[in-house]
């Protein structure tokens, strides 16, 4: 059985800035979907070892699997800490919190960017898994206070639930949730302060970060200032080692970001779209890149007996580069599948399906959701 770890809504925008913290979130939609994806999925019962020599830190393996957790105790200062087991690993049932208390109070909370929900993020909810009930923390409001540009995410906010949903196998059965916060409420807090509150108003009982991650105002906390914090309040602090990124695009992204590294990131998913390497998307997602288009009522969709056509302006998520792609999928009446070629130009996404008199456009509703997965 699946269980949710606790009640989810998103925020999708979300971006890197030094002066803040960095967040994001999720909507759900509520009609009928027509849906399509690309890339094959992972390996759930696939398995890492743990090098705890290196750095003192909980390393993961240079594959996408993951380790086994501990808690990260603190030692001398200027040293990360040694491991030690901490939490109990014997708990089976993860209880949510009764009403009243936070939705992630006793559980432990995944902290970073969540844009791609690439298996970067995986890995960090397989570990908060491990201890307790898995959460990812988003903050919302960021692009309205920062004055950002909005960019098209790369997951579409009503897509964001089924993905956590998928991770289910790699986390004890649980689906990870996502919680959310005001950026304003946490914008000016101090490394210490977040984390007070982390503690005391939200209850959490632990966190899982990568290894390079900051947080507090000015970004002036790191990892091992984070592992500090939580032991003087009482939370456990998981440090787990960046994925890495082995695809050939690796040596020339980013060169310039004194924080590119070589890691699996949300700016590789966007650059590989880009050029339209669905493979290589799919590697780095660990699942099939999955485009969401929503039409309201019919305006713009032209169609025929195997063949949909639909503005871009439907586009709910990121699209790869204009161009061909054979080997896609589209979903049809919410659980058929049928093979597809997607041709996407400057101004429609063109859907052209294998099977004859697969097209099938529901009138008298609202809104259509068209659903599309590409294939290497």
């Amino acid at each position: 059985m699946i269980m949710l770890a606790g009640g989810s809504r998103i925020a999708y925008h979300l971006r890197e800035c030094d002066h803040c913290f960095f967040g994001l979130g999720l909507g759900f939609y509520r009609t009928r979907i027509i849906q399509l994806s690309f890339a094959s999925p992972p390996n759930p019962s696939s398995s890492t070892t743990v090098n705890p020599a290196t750095h003192h830190l909980l390393r993961r393996s240079k594959n996408t699997s993951s380790p086994p957790c501990h808690r990260i105790q603190s030692k001398s200062p200027g040293e990360f800490p040694t491991l030690s087991s901490c939490f109990s690993q014997q708990e089976e049932d993860h209880e949510l919190p009764s009403e009243g208390l936070s939705p992630v109070s006793g559980g432990i909370v995944a902290l970073g960017k969540f844009d791609a929900l690439h298996i970067g993020h995986r890995e960090l909810a397989i570990q908060a898994a491990k201890v307790g009930p898995p959460f990812l923390l988003s903050f919302v409001g960021m692009a309205e206070i920062l004055g950002w540009e909005l960019r098209a995410p790369i997951v579409a906010k009503c897509d964001r639930k089924r993905i956590l949903s998928s991770w289910a196998p790699y986390c004890r059965n649980i689906a990870p949730a996502e919680f959310q916060m005001e950026f304003s409420s946490v914008r000016h807090l101090n490394p210490r302060q977040f984390v007070e509150k982390l503690s005391k108003e939200l209850g959490v009982r632990g966190v899982v970060v990568g290894e390079n991650y900051r947080f507090g105002y000015r970004a002036a906390g790191d990892a091992l200032k984070l592992v500090r914090l939580c032991e003087e309040y009482g939370m456990g602090a998981y440090v787990i080692e960046s994925v890495m990124d082995k695809n050939h695009y690796a040596r020339n992204m980013n060169a310039s970001d004194s924080k590119e590294r070589g890691q699996v990131s949300s700016t590789r998913v966007r650059r590989a779209l880009a050029v339209g390497d669905m493979r290589y998307v799919s590697e780095l997602l660990g699942r099939k890149h999955r485009l969401i288009l929503m039409a309201k009522d019919q305006e713009g969709l032209t169609y025929n007996r195997s063949r949909v056509s639909i503005p871009k302006s439907c586009l709910l998520n990121l699209a790869p580069k204009e161009g061909l792609y054979e080997k896609c999928s589209i979903f049809i009446a919410e659980e058929k599948l049928v093979p597809c070629k997607v041709v996407i130009d400057t101004t429609s996404i063109h859907v052209e399906m294998d099977e004859v008199d697969s097209c099938i456009i529901v009138g008298n509703q609202d809104f259509h959701f068209f659903r599309i997965e590409f294939g290497d």
